[in-house]
């Protein structure tokens, strides 16, 4: 797993040891930043359930002005922070160790673009889709990681299904506001 552009541009990351976290795959990486590439730049991001946090970094290698990695595992906020480190990308991230749901219920935070790849069949994406909807600002960006045969609603608060992506067995899902069309 690397970094794929930008300031930390090809440098590798760690990951949790074990099957507790499933790295995202350079190739769904792209596509979620071939999505927002022009709206990455001095905008803050929400990497939720985070993992090696490799999402947070990517977008702050591509210019966002702040990344908040949120993860429930002691050895995954370790990890993100190696990697922060790693890519002398620190100065301008948080790093919470914290239930994702949690978090973003009492965070007084908002962010431009949420990304959400919560465990598989724990009924978590669904939740915290409702919630990033309350913490994401105008015309920004929610975008889901999930299973291919999971599909999901065409809206969520003032957020509207934009468009979907199928990569093997796994569906990316982009929400934006309806004004953002």
């Amino acid at each position: 797993m690397r970094v794929i552009t930008g300031a930390a541009r090809g440098r590798r990351l760690i990951t949790p040891e074990g099957l507790s976290v499933r790295p995202t795959t350079d190739a769904v990486k792209e596509s979620v930043f071939s999505i927002i590439q022009f709206s990455i730049e001095g905008r803050r991001f929400l990497d939720a359930f985070a993992g090696s946090g490799q999402m947070g970094i990517e977008a702050l290698s591509r210019g966002a002005k702040y990344a908040c990695f949120v993860d429930n595992s002691r050895e995954s906020v370790s990890v993100i922070k190696k990697n922060l480190a790693l890519t002398g990308l620190s100065e301008r991230a948080g790093v919470f160790m914290s239930d994702t749901l949690s978090f973003m219920k009492n965070t007084g935070e908002a962010f431009d673009t949420v990304f959400l790849d919560p465990p598989y069949s724990k009924g978590l994406l669904q939740q915290a889709l409702t919630l990033a909807a309350g913490i994401t600002n105008r015309g920004g960006y929610i975008i889901c990681e999930h299973p291919a045969d999971e599909f999901m609603p065409d809206y969520v608060g003032d957020f509207r299904l934009k468009k979907t992506y199928k990569y093997g067995k796994i569906r990316i899902s982009v929400y934006t506001q309806e004004e953002a069309y």
